[in-house]
This record gives structure tokens, C-alpha cells and sequence, in this order.
């Protein structure tokens, strides 16, 4: 599904304030995998993404998609193959249009060119999606989307994302700014699309129980490199103080807990 070779990202090249954030990073994603990315700030998880989506320019090193060389593709091209959800829940949806018109929007991206319009065919399909989020946005279709609260927005997020059928999910910390009661329904219904579409999925987390908990595989990223790879077998005995402790032993540093490892 996704290979990436000795992929590099280098800011500033040749200046003093030159930041290496990639370090030529391997690594294979099969179809159908759900991989959750833990690190500290600044440890390189965001830069992949944006390297992956296109947002970011390489380096160095190749980009593969579904056998295709994309590293030069630009974004917007590599924007009907990937879906990705970001922290702040209002930038995935346009605040000044109604739900319908957000919908069909991105029920456009999903049919890949096809002219397709808005009418009662379309509304009632868009009901029966919105039925999924069981938060009654379905009898809100003519509403604007400001109007929504935080997790009503992102839960829409999820789903238009979905809509527009991508064949990989980039979800960079998508439950961060949510209160814990909506983050665990956002959480709740990233799970079910992503078994019922099958979506091979990267998914970044300051939450470690979470990067344990979900996901087939869990990957840990530290000053631009991936130093640690779990597969599904290897975390179902892990807990948080042991992934700390796989962490140390590692890179040689002392964290007290995972928020430290996380924050610092």
C-alpha cells in the first residue's frame, strides 16, 4: 500500500538554523493496517505526514503508493487518494456552509470527477450517513456548520472524509482539542469506519494507552527517526510503563512517565 525509502527532510539546508526533522526514515504499510505514531514533540510525527500528503517537499528518498512513485506528486493530486484529519476541528469543514453543501463537497472528491448535484436524492443519502453519528445532524442538514460544537464538527470531519473514499486515513491527533466525553466518540467512530471500509490508517496520538489500545501495529518516533516497531502480537502484553521503558532503554534517556516522553 504505502513504501517509504530513505526518506529525509531537511529545513533550512545550509544555513545556521538548518533542522534535520526526517532522517531517513524505512517504512512498509500494508493494505489494511491501522498504526498508531507516538513521540515527543518534535520527534518528526507531523513532518511524515506532511511529507506523505504532499504538503512538505522531500529531501530525499521515494514516496510509493499502491505501486506508484508519488514523492513529487503535489498535494492536491495526492488529496484523492489520502484523507487526513487534523487537531484543530474546524479546519476540515467550511464554518459559513450548510451541512448538505459540506457534504457534497466531499461526496464530489469521493466520485473522482463525476458532476454530481445536490437534490432530495442526495439529502436523504446524506441523512442516512449523518445517522451514523447518532448526535442528530440529520434533521440539521440546512444548518451551517459553525453552529456545530467542537465534536459535532470533527465527528463531521470523519465522516466527510470517509465520504470521499480514500485508500489511506492520516489522522494527526484528530481527538487532542476534544473534551474526553467527545473524544472517546470520535474515537469510537474512527474505529468503525475504519474496520467497515477496511482504511489502511496512520494515526498520531499524544495518548499512549490509545496508541496501545487501537491499531495493528504501533510505530514510536524520536529526533526523525522511527526507533520503534510493534506488531499487533508485541502489543497485546504492552503497557504504557513498559513502552516508557522500551523508550529509555532505546535512547538511553530517563523519563519519569509518558507524558514526560511525550512533552519533552
Amino acid at each position: 500500500m504505502l513504501k517509504i525509502e530513505a526518506l529525509s527532510k531537511v529545513f533550512y539546508p545550509n544555513t545556521v538554523n538548518e533542522k534535520r526533522a526526517i532522517e531517513y526514515i524505512d517504512l512498509n504499510v500494508n493494505e489494511g493496517d491501522f498504526i498508531t505514531v507516538v513521540g515527543s514533540n518534535g520527534s518528526g510525527k507531523s513532518t511524515l505526514f506532511n511529507l506523505i500528503a504532499g504538503t512538505y517537499p522531500v529531501t530525499g528518498g521515494k514516496i510509493i503508493l499502491n505501486g506508484k512513485d508519488v514523492t513529487h506528486t503535489p498535494e492536491y493530486k495526492r488529496a484523492f487518494t489520502i484523507g487526513r484529519i487534523f487537531q484543530d476541528p474546524n479546519v476540515g469543514t467550511a464554518a459559513k456552509m450548510s451541512l448538505e453543501d459540506n457534504m457534497i463537497t466531499a461526496h464530489r472528491k469521493g466520485m473522482k470527477g463525476l458532476k454530481i448535484s445536490l437534490n432530495s436524492e442526495k439529502r436523504q443519502l446524506f441523512k442516512e450517513e449523518l445517522k451514523q453519528l447518532s448526535m442528530g445532524l440529520e434533521e440539521r442538514l440546512k444548518d451551517n456548520v459553525g453552529l456545530l460544537s467542537g465534536g459535532q464538527r470533527q465527528a463531521l470531519t470523519l465522516l466527510m472524509t470517509i465520504l470521499s473514499r480514500p485508500q489511506m486515513l492520516l489522522l494527526d491527533e484528530h481527538t487532542a482539542a476534544l473534551d474526553p466525553s467527545n473524544a472517546q466518540i470520535v474515537m469510537d467512530l474512527t474505529t468503525q469506519f475504519i474496520e467497515r471500509y477496511n482504511l489502511t490508517t496512520l494515526m498520531v496520538t499524544h495518548n499512549m494507552q490509545h496508541a496501545i489500545d487501537f491499531g495493528n501495529r504501533l510505530i514510536m518516533m524520536d529526533e526523525g527517526k522511527i526507533i520503534l516497531d510493534l506488531n499487533a502480537s508485541e502489543k497485546e502484553s504492552l503497557t504504557v510503563p513498559k513502552l516508557v521503558k522500551m523508550f529509555k532503554t532505546i535512547k538511553k534517556k530517563e523519563y519519569a512517565s509518558d507524558e514526560g516522553l511525550l512533552i519533552l
